[in-house]
């Protein structure tokens, strides 16, 4: 039974369930650190995504990528055109901050 399960669970795991908004592609993600030069704060975000599937862990690449993708695909309703990771993902959420820097 428990390989039967894995055996379904497995091809999921290279599944990407989020997908980039309209508008989101346009939205650069700045390395974590200081805060960019000439930009605006427009706020912070949080994301999530399932990190797990059951007993099965996804790969933790894939999460962060999602991560990354939810917090671009909410920058453009908050005035945004850029994101930066505050702090690492963990249990799949993770912060953003959202700036505006006009370029």
């Amino acid at each position: 039974r428990t390989v039967l399960l894995l055996a379904l669970l497995l091809p999921l795991s290279a599944c990407t369930w989020v997908h980039m908004a309209p508008g989101a592609s346009a939205v650069r993600v700045f390395a974590a650190g200081p805060a960019p030069a000439d930009c605006e704060n427009r706020g912070e975000v949080e994301v999530s995504v399932k990190d797990s599937l059951g007993p099965y862990e996804r790969n933790p690449l894939r999460v962060r990528d999602e991560l990354e993708t939810l917090a671009r695909n909410e920058a453009p309703g908050m005035g945004g055109d850029a994101v930066q990771a505050l702090d690492v993902p963990e249990d799949g959420r993770q912060r953003y901050a959202v700036w505006r820097c006009g370029r």
